[in-house]
């Protein structure tokens, strides 16, 4: 009723009378959604900031790299790897996130970075076997997921990665 009082009054076409109306409604269920289906708290923009004091670049990897923007934890882990070219955990995100964006290439070079860095340890073997299982390339994944159980049987993800490694051999691909 409200809306035909005001179109006839004003002699707007309905669709700038809808726009209108629904620009002063507001609901707090969209708050938290950004573009794209992203969290809001996943819109900080930090381009064109030049200096990280601390591991903010990481802490921003790993939150998007959680909400499965992976294309967003690669180009912030790229630019963690350029600014802190020493850290693991730079090199681990950056990898990670080239596995799940299908940039194996990339992800290779930071695996090969990380086997100086922390080659010897159960987060990279299980991380590089991931890699290998998207790949498709279960006997190397297996073999990286082992070298992870030798060196720490309780590992959670070690026993995690087997069983998922034990169910892609189970199921035909398509």
């Amino acid at each position: 009723m409200l809306a035909h009082r005001i179109r006839s009054q004003l002699r707007l076409p309905p669709l700038l009378l809808a726009a209108l109306i629904l620009t002063g409604c507001q609901s707090a269920a969209f708050d938290d959604l950004a573009a794209f289906g992203d969290s809001a708290k996943t819109l900080e923009d930090d381009s064109a900031v030049a200096f990280y004091k601390d591991d903010e670049l990481i802490t921003t990897g790993k939150l998007q790299f959680k909400e499965k923007n992976y294309g967003k934890s690669y180009a912030i882990y790229k630019r963690a790897v350029a600014v802190f070219p020493e850290d693991p955990a730079a090199w681990l995100g950056f990898a990670a996130s080239a596995d799940m964006i299908g940039r194996f290439d990339t992800s290779d070079r930071a695996y090969k970075q990380l086997s100086k860095m922390i080659g010897n340890s159960p987060v990279y073997y299980n991380n590089i076997g991931y890699s290998h299982l998207l790949r498709g390339d279960l006997p190397t994944a297996r073999r990286y997921f082992l070298k992870a159980y030798e060196l720490d049987p309780t590992n959670e993800t070690t026993a995690r990665n087997l069983e998922l490694m034990k169910n892609s051999v189970r199921f035909a691909q398509r």
